[in-house]
């Protein structure tokens, strides 16, 4: 990651981003998120980073995120476990994504899909009745290392996106949000297929499961359709006058002149966020930046370079101009210094709460089958109670670790140096 903060020289910012408001995303303070799917949504990745992005720009928010994702699952299961998996949690918004296995694995057919989109109305019929916010997000393409189109280089890819247009359907019959993550996802595989014709896959993992880089891919493309907003704060400052100019969530204080640059304290109210395990795929796509416009402006300082340090550590070097002109400086700050550390301190409690979720409450005591015989010795009824009593017990624990997230977004000020290149 150490080479990413060069970037920010080159892009200083993404003006083909429209500004979302806290407004319009789809997530709201309050809520208690529950993302259901299959072995996609188990491997606790892009729900984790989607999570991971949301609570480091509404840090002050109150928000609880649930994974119930079950390996090899097709709507019609989310759709009878409803109760179980989705209402247990008692949440006020949901994430849907279903499709990958649905079409199992052949050329489109009415005799798949027809049950795939059942399923989905069946858990839309029940959401409503629960008075759930649901956002339906179709599948992700595979990502094979044949040569060509992403559209036909599996057949697959065609059935998906048939697929995808029935969670359209549902989206709209049903008034929930539509997130189509399968074509921006199918754009950026192309844009790397049509620069290497001997195309090796970019997403990591498997064609069916991607690994981080594919899977940060995947959260992009969500929080986009849910409209997240790519603004974590804004400052700008006059050197000569030693003035704040403007400051949009952010606090600016002790501004000082210091060897024919500055330093000042700067406290944010949000932090940017990119999980550092998936750095490879910014080549393809400026994720980073697109999703974290920490921006920073300087005027009044004489020509030349500037190293731009935060809590000590070189996090960008520009000129006078670039400075002048507003940088978004958050690569740099993702790539080492105190933000970087919070990032990850934050990326480690959510994947500690998510894991413990999954492996002690989810798969460890919900998903647990009882023998038939053992019931001959201990009663159906009795097991079934003692059953709830863990899984409660448990769930009480887990609000330790939610405790523990919220701890590590507390956002503290941080020094910021500008010190001229010698």
């Amino acid at each position: 990651m150490r080479q990413i903060w060069q970037w920010c020289v080159v892009a200083m910012f993404v003006s083909s981003l429209a500004t979302a408001s806290a407004g319009d995303f789809f997530f709201k303070d309050g809520d208690v998120i529950v993302m259901v799917g299959d072995s996609i949504t188990e491997q606790r990745l892009y729900s984790n980073y989607v999570e991971m992005w949301t609570i480091t720009r509404f840090p002050k928010w109150k928000l609880t995120f649930r994974n119930a994702g079950i390996g090899g699952d097709r709507s019609v299961g989310g759709d009878k476990r409803f109760a179980r998996d989705v209402l247990l949690h008692k949440p006020t918004a949901m994430t849907v994504d279903f499709g990958m296995n649905d079409g199992s694995y052949r050329p489109f057919d009415e005799a798949t899909f027809k049950p795939f989109m059942e399923g989905l109305q069946g858990m839309a019929n029940q959401a409503k009745v629960a008075n759930l916010r649901t956002a339906w997000i179709t599948p992700q393409p595979l990502d094979k290392a044949d040569q060509g189109p992403t559209a036909m280089s599996d057949f697959y890819n065609q059935t998906l996106e048939k697929f995808s247009d029935g969670v359209r359907v549902i989206a709209e019959k049903n008034e929930g949000l539509f997130v189509d993550q399968f074509h921006p996802y199918v754009k950026v595989l192309d844009r790397a297929r049509a620069k290497d014709p001997k195309y090796e896959r970019i997403t990591g993992g498997d064609a069916v499961h991607p690994g981080p880089p594919g899977q940060t891919l995947m959260a992009a493309s969500i929080l986009k359709g849910m409209s997240f907003p790519s603004l974590v704060s804004s400052a700008e400052i006059d050197a000569t006058s030693k003035k704040v100019v403007a400051a949009t969530n952010c606090t600016i204080e002790n501004i000082e002149a210091k060897e024919g640059g500055l330093t000042f304290s700067r406290l944010d109210g949000a932090l940017p966020f990119f999980p550092h395990d998936a750095v490879s795929i910014v080549q393809w796509d400026p994720i980073l930046e697109e999703l974290n416009d920490y921006r920073l402006k300087v005027t009044g300082l004489a020509a030349g370079k500037y190293d731009v340090r935060l809590g000590g550590v070189k996090i960008a070097e520009l000129t006078a101009e670039q400075l002048a002109a507003g940088a978004n400086i958050a690569s740099g700050a993702l790539t080492s210094g105190p933000i970087a550390e919070q990032a990850k301190a934050v990326k480690l409690a959510v994947e500690n709460k998510n894991n413990f979720n999954h492996d002690a409450i989810f798969r460890g005591v919900v998903l647990t089958s009882v023998p038939d015989w053992i019931y001959d010795i201990v009663p159906r009824e009795m097991l079934e109670a003692k059953k709830q009593t863990i899984i409660q017990d448990r769930l009480n624990k887990l609000a330790d670790f939610d405790a523990e997230v919220v701890k590590s977004i507390a956002i503290t000020a941080n020094a910021f140096e500008i010190v001229p290149v010698k």
